[in-house]
């Protein structure tokens, strides 16, 4: 992330204080302070208690404004805007319902480390505390789930607050800040002074690691036999691709990526073992199973990827790189903790390995031959359902296809999740949007909106399930109105898939309240597909289709490609007993890693 967090535009460098500053309301030194930080565009909705700072955003020529349907729509918008292009994601709401309806994408992106900047109007200072209409205590809320939490009573605040925000959005580890503004200050006079003094005083992230850490990992790196390098998505945020492949490549290790780090590294890549964890592939999980030596970047050892912790790479020494210090050892004790920017410390640990090796390079070959055998054995796959409903793996393996690296790919939460994680080939970062953490159902949508908004000329695909659509797919209106032409592809298997298939393997096929009547039943008969998704997104002016047969397939995504004067969302009908393998059950140790059905797990509670 940027390391100069506040920019300053020419013409204000030097502008001193020779003069009488003007003078602005606190909703004209907002908007005035969002122009000066670079910000272009900004999801919202307005509000009672926000309606000053719409007042004067209305005449703005410098920031485009996109209004939502719901607040939570315009969090994970700017989410995906964020994740999509590098910058800061920036989301708007009122008072109140506006501001709660923020938490959910806000708690997203503090888990996926996204750069967001939450601004919400409040009541009038003097109403606070006294239950005023739509008051809520919005910084109270979400101080457990932001960086930081603000409260601006006085105008005069208003950009080094802002300022500030930004600085600790998108330094050291990034994530969302919130700033709630009491709406007599929108509507106070004050000096707008810029570039203001901002002061954080304890804040203060580390970016270079200490040099004898450095030393330390090389020299496990240059005498290990099985070297693993476990790749989070803090490589991503602190744009390190290009160092990995060169510190890949220069060792020789292999390399996984966990969900949120999917792009960080090529998929073709011959060093890639793919994506670890519970549903990751068996190469991937059992490198790092057998592995001597574990070099964690930019992840934080999540309990999706490291099953069952006290047999989570049992035999490995462990290098945890990270760049928030509470991350290190909280989940598995590292040998060499080191605290630190990845982007950073990728490139000062390949040219520590160059000088720990000398002139004669470690022969891991075989491992690369236990590795490759393992690639051989178990490769990603899936069968074709026998209730004559469409693959959903294979669809969604189509979209990658035709569409290519270029494109990018936002997913809801669930089984098409993590079958668009598995099927479509990452080969750059920024392409696979998705919410890890959280695991927030309706996520899908309004990221893929906010993602075409940060990069028009790219193809931006929102892989959906039918219970994530209907959470927020009232963006669709958004979309339209406002020439965001995405494409949504429905994965309809008329049910919660993943929580069924836990009901199928851990519950005896007990379906309790997973049945969506979307579309097909599975058992020969049609639901009443309410809601026709068809007919709903030809209510919102996009382009519905539906595809039923494989032989539909490839036309229904190529029409979808060619059409970009609107948004597209293909319903496809699916099979629900499809399930997503590899899995590794929960509370298990990841050597017990199921790819077939046949091979029942075990589910144990730790």
């Amino acid at each position: 992330m940027p390391t100069d967090p506040v920019p300053v535009p020419p013409a204000h460098k030097n502008a001193g204080h020779k003069h009488e500053p003007e003078m602005l309301t606190g909703s004209g030194a907002i908007l005035r302070t969002l122009e000066h930080l670079g910000i272009d565009d900004v999801f919202g909705l307005p509000g009672g208690a926000i309606i000053p700072f719409y007042d004067e955003l209305m005449a703005s020529t410098a920031i485009r404004h996109i209004l939502v349907r719901h607040e939570q729509g315009a969090g994970h918008a700017a989410e995906g805007y964020a994740s999509s292009s590098n910058r800061v994601g920036v989301a708007i709401a009122t008072s109140g319902p506006g501001a709660t309806n923020l938490v959910t994408a806000i708690a997203d992106a503090h888990m996926d480390s996204v750069p967001l900047l939450a601004i919400t109007g409040q009541v009038f200072s003097t109403l606070m505390g006294t239950d005023a209409f739509q008051e809520v205590d919005i910084v109270g809320i979400t101080m457990p789930i932001t960086k930081h939490s603000f409260l601006v009573t006085d105008a005069a605040d208003v950009p080094a607050t802002l300022a500030a925000a930004y600085q600790i959005a998108t330094t050291g580890r990034p994530g969302p800040v919130l700033v709630d503004i009491t709406k007599d200050a929108q509507q106070q006079l004050a000096p707008f002074i810029w570039p203001p003094k901002v002061d954080l005083p304890g804040y203060r992230p580390v970016l270079k690691a200490h040099g004898k850490q450095i030393q330390a990992a090389a020299a496990l790196l240059a005498e290990a036999k099985r070297p693993v390098l476990y790749v989070g998505g803090g490589v991503i945020r602190s744009q390190a691709s290009k160092e990995l492949l060169e510190l890949a490549e220069t060792t020789g290790a292999a390399v996984v990526t966990t969900l949120m780090a999917r792009g960080a590294f090529p998929d073709s890549h011959e060093q890639h073992m793919g994506m670890p964890g519970m549903h990751g592939t068996v190469p991937a999980v059992l490198a790092i199973q057998e592995s001597d030596l574990l070099i964690s970047l930019g992840a934080r050892f999540d309990d999706r990827v490291t099953g069952k912790v006290s047999e989570f790479a049992p035999n490995a020494k462990i290098v945890h790189v990270d760049i928030d210090p509470a991350e290190i050892s909280k989940i598995r004790v590292a040998d060499v903790p080191i605290v630190g920017d990845a982007k950073d410390v990728i490139a000062d640990l390949t040219v520590a390995y160059l000088e720990a090796i000398g002139k004669t390079k470690p022969d891991i070959s075989e491992w690369w031959t236990r590795l490759k055998s393992l690639q051989k054995e178990f490769p990603l796959g899936y069968d074709i359902p026998e209730d004559g409903l469409l693959s959903p793996q294979m669809v969604i393996e189509r979209i990658g296809q035709l569409t290519g690296p270029e494109g990018i790919y936002a997913a809801g939460v669930g089984q098409h999740q993590m079958w668009a994680a598995q099927f479509i080939k990452y080969e750059r970062p920024n392409a696979w949007l998705n919410s890890g953490g959280a695991g927030t159902m309706g996520y899908g949508l309004p990221a893929a909106m906010g993602a075409k908004v940060a990069n028009p000329d790219r193809v931006v695909w929102a892989i959906d399930g039918d219970g994530c659509f209907q959470m927020t797919n009232q963006e669709l209106a958004t979309c339209t109105l406002n020439n965001i032409p995405i494409k949504v592809a429905i994965i309809n298997n008329s049910s919660l898939g993943m929580v069924r298939q836990w009901q199928n393997l851990f519950y005896e096929g007990r379906y309790s309240f997973t049945d969506l009547n979307t579309g097909h039943m599975g058992d020969g008969t049609q639901s009443r597909m309410i809601p026709d998704f068809v007919k709903m997104a030809d209510a919102y002016g996009a382009l519905g289709i539906r595809v039923t047969k494989v032989e539909e397939i490839d036309a229904a995504i190529k029409l979808a490609l060619e059409t970009n004067d609107r948004p597209v969302v293909i319903d496809f009908i699916v099979s629900r007993d499809a399930m997503v393998w590899p899995m590794v059950p929960q509370g298990v140790g990841n050597s017990s890693i199921q790819y077939a059905k046949e091979h029942a797990p075990t589910w144990e509670e730790e």
